[in-house]
């Protein structure tokens, strides 16, 4: 069971893709919200339960009613890979009667010594996806993540193919925006990022969010360029996680789309402001030196924040600390790898 956020959700993706191959005796249950369900539909042996929020499963007496649901399809065991207070209580039902349950642990202490201003204790902590895969060590299922594998590029449609042609040589995504102010690096480095990276007509850039205020700054980011589209709002979610999975390369702050990216197996630049990897969530299988991040020497209390949800006075600038040139070098550098390797 995870619900929520879409991050969260896409980061349990690679261990339930492990846990499938490692056991495929075993039948998988993913309890997630609606939307989510494209994310898993490539993993063998798994079915997806859709959580109704607004109707079936609403409040108390809808949980109740969610843990009568999950129990008619006859689990022996309950892994909460989210827990909050909903996983809980199907948590706590599913205990109560009789099935072995297991959850995570967030860790809040080593995040919160990660993120005080003070005594700040500066060290990586354990990823997400070794607290997901020890969920299901305690219910006596090993996961290994060391070999990882993804699915293959999806063929794009019709439909995609018009909307972004086939006159290019290498296929960029950039996704320039984060739930969090915080975690956004500022438009107008990022219009010299996409500027830079537009010259080379050999590129052809693809922009990524959602919301009609994000549509419009990222239709003011692309500036009249033939190689740079703004693909938000004109595909549906499906065919959005076809498109990115046969990118060359993805730009994105620490957000979900950096997390679905790396589910697919694309390599990926991330930048962050108030957050830092060393929390858990650097993206699965890339490495730490693809994480770009702000200056700890101009800004030292970095990071402030687990998610980005919280502000700090004079720290609004942390991200001009990360140069153009550093983003636009490391972009280049995973597309320039990518042509020695198919040589």
């Amino acid at each position: 069971m995870r619900l929520s956020a879409m991050g969260d959700v896409a980061m349990t993706v690679p261990v339930l893709r492990a846990f499938a191959k490692q056991h495929p005796e075993v039948k998988l249950t993913v309890v997630s919200r609606p939307f989510f369900k494209p994310f898993f539909e490539e993993i063998p042996n798994l079915s997806f339960f859709a959580f109704d929020e607004k109707e079936r499963h609403k409040g108390f007496l809808g949980l109740v009613r969610l843990f009568l649901d999950i129990k008619k399809l006859k689990i022996d065991a309950f892994a909460d890979l989210h827990n909050v207070l909903r996983s809980k209580i199907v948590r706590s039902l599913f205990a109560l009667s009789g099935k072995k349950t297991a959850f995570v642990d967030k860790g809040r202490a080593g995040k919160k010594a990660l993120t005080r201003p003070e005594n700040k204790i500066f060290e990586q902590l354990p990823s997400m996806f070794e607290r997901h895969s020890k969920v299901f060590e305690a219910l006596g299922f090993t996961v290994d993540l060391s070999n990882p594998f993804f699915p293959k590029k999806a063929i794009l449609s019709s439909e995609i193919n018009e909307l972004i042609g086939k006159d290019y040589q290498k296929l960029i995504g950039i996704a320039p925006f984060a739930q969090y102010d915080s975690k956004v690096y500022p438009l107008d480095l990022m219009q010299e990022v996409i500027d830079t990276l537009a010259w080379d007509t050999n590129n052809k850039i693809v922009l990524f969010g959602g919301g009609k205020k994000e549509i419009e700054l990222l239709n003011a980011l692309s500036n009249g360029k033939e190689n740079v589209i703004t693909i938000a709002g004109k595909i549906k979610f499906h065919q959005e996680l076809e498109l990115i999975s046969n990118l060359d390369v993805m730009l994105s702050m620490d957000s979900g789309n950096a997390q679905i990216a790396a589910m697919l197996g694309v390599k990926l630049i991330t930048l962050w402001g108030a957050t830092h990897p060393f929390a858990g969530f650097l993206s699965f299988n890339q490495p730490i030196e693809n994480a770009l991040v702000s200056d700890r020497n101009q800004f030292p209390k970095l990071p402030t924040s687990v998610y980005g949800n919280k502000k700090v006075e004079g720290y609004e600038d942390a991200m001009r600390t990360i140069p153009v040139e550093q983003v636009v070098h490391s972009i280049q550098a995973q597309l320039g790898s990518d042509t020695i390797h198919n040589a």
